[in-house]
């Protein structure tokens, strides 16, 4: 079994998630989160955002993302993962991956910057749980039921010990989970 350097970068998944355990609805609809009134500080994505240099989403998110307006910019790298062809037009700070998910997460994390956002979704998620990429998941729990959807990991047989760092509650009933991955190797 091999160490991590002390100094190597983290990949986290901060998202959210449906008591049931869904990060959207089947038609990746995510008004159950998107109309409920925050607290102030954000459930701490500010002091989080602040902690990253890189994101990484897969190709579904990113076209969602488009449609709800974000934008981006080269301060910040994307990395898209896709099974299909990039768009003719990319934006600047915006880079396809179609390659090995470990040799990625690999090179990534022993570049020099600050920590990197897993954003989703479920399958992107889970190839890079698959392949031992994930090392930390905060995972904020919204107090509501929506009953079918897309899963905050796409379903396959697998077994991944999490350690426990912390339990946040907010005033809105949303509770913050925060995870290490366990070392399986």
């Amino acid at each position: 079994m091999t160490t991590k350097p002390d100094k190597s970068r983290k990949i986290i998944v901060n998202i959210a998630t449906s008591a049931d355990g869904y990060i959207a609805r089947p038609n990746d609809d995510i008004d159950w989160l998107t109309s409920r009134p925050a607290p102030k500080g954000f459930y701490g994505m500010g002091k989080f955002t602040q902690s990253i240099d890189t994101k990484l989403i897969g190709r579904k998110t990113y076209d969602i993302s488009l449609e709800m307006g974000a934008k981006f910019d080269s301060k910040t790298p994307h990395y898209v993962f896709s099974r299909q062809a990039p768009p003719a037009l990319v934006p600047s700070g915006v880079e396809f991956v179609t390659g090995a998910i470990a040799s990625f997460a690999k090179r990534l994390k022993n570049q020099k910057g600050k920590n990197i956002w897993m954003m989703g979704g479920g399958d992107i998620i889970a190839s890079f749980l698959d392949e031992g990429a994930i090392d930390e998941f905060i995972i904020s729990v919204v107090p509501v039921f929506i009953g079918e959807g897309i899963p905050l990991l796409a379903h396959r047989h697998r077994h991944v010990p999490l350690r426990l760092r912390s339990v946040k509650p907010f005033p809105d009933g949303v509770v913050q989970l925060h995870y290490n991955v366990e070392n399986t190797a």
